[in-house]
């Protein structure tokens, strides 16, 4: 396997440009959100719609509780434990950053992390796209105007053809919509809230009704944003641990999270400080949970490498 240093000089050599290496790295991160919490079962939840709550998969809120994934009964009052680290991507110092493999939003002012929350996006055969955007309305209780590609799809399926759906209980944009300068996409409710931290939309943003509320409050017209693309993110943290997170690459852009972690290690002086092994499995399971893959000298761990 060719290290960074030596791809960049093999490409330098035949004249190449350097796409997908140093220059495309996604930068080393800093900040982990979420941790340890307990959850109280309410009636109606399901392993689904609570990891959809938290940005779990729910055969990891299964495992985190000693539970049969396929078999458990929950049981309202019983109390679960729930572990959902991640790692806030180093992309952004005021607004909205969406990281789409993560299924993840992160709210910023003045380089502050303000709130994170997780949520649902399009489905592999309707991606949300990359970009940047702002916030061009605000609107509560906004009816669905159905898109004629999406009444395209519900005349194929067999689905009786709706032009419009007003506001109320069978609205799938909730009660709150965040329409974006990307034109025909938002941030919005949801009716279906076990949808959240799922690729099932037709590229729009979903929240829990209780997040997308949170968030309205918080944004305004004009607030920026931008849409990005990283399975993979590693983070050095103030304590010096080395934080690994990997995701599917769920929109098959051909993203190698075994060289990707190499590079970022290699460009950023970690390569002897981290746990090769533990970095395999946690690639392997693809948990998509911040998990700890080394740990700094105790002279480096005060601050950035």
């Amino acid at each position: 396997m060719l290290t960074l240093a030596r791809r960049i000089f093999v490409c330098l050599l035949a004249g190449l440009s350097l796409p997908a290496l140093a220059q495309d790295l996604p930068p080393l991160s800093h900040r982990v959100t979420g941790g340890d919490t307990e959850y109280t079962v309410r009636q109606g939840d399901s392993l689904t719609a609570i990891g959809a709550r938290f940005g779990v998969p729910p055969r990891l809120v299964a495992q985190q509780n000693a539970l049969s994934f396929n078999k458990a009964v929950l049981h309202p009052g019983q109390r679960l434990r729930i572990h959902n680290p991640h790692i806030v991507p180093a992309s952004l110092d005021d607004g909205l950053l969406i990281n789409l493999p993560q299924a993840m939003l992160f709210h910023f002012n003045q380089g502050v992390l303000v709130s994170a929350y997780p949520v649902g996006l399009g489905k592999p055969s309707w991606p949300t796209p990359q970009g940047e955007f702002r916030i061009v309305n605000r609107q509560a209780n906004k009816p669905w105007l159905v898109p004629k590609s999406i009444q395209e799809e519900m005349r194929r399926e067999g689905k009786v053809v709706q032009e419009e759906v007003p506001p109320g209980p069978d609205n799938p944009l909730g009660t709150h919509w965040l329409g974006l300068s990307l034109w025909g996409y938002g941030i919005h409710g949801t009716i279906a809230p076990a949808s959240v931290y799922h690729f099932q939309s037709h590229g729009c943003i979903r929240l829990h009704p209780d997040d997308i509320a949170e968030l309205f409050d918080q944004v305004r017209v004009r607030t920026v944003g931008r849409l990005i693309y990283q399975p993979v993110l590693l983070a050095v943290i103030e304590d010096g641990r080395i934080l690994l997170e990997v995701h599917r690459d769920i929109y098959k852009k051909g993203i190698d999270p075994a060289q990707t972690v190499r590079d970022l290690a290699e460009a950023n002086g970690l390569s002897q400080a981290i746990n090769w092994p533990k970095v395999d499995a946690v690639i392997a399971a693809q948990d998509g949970l911040a998990e700890e893959v080394g740990r700094l000298p105790v002279n480096r761990s005060k601050g950035p490498p």
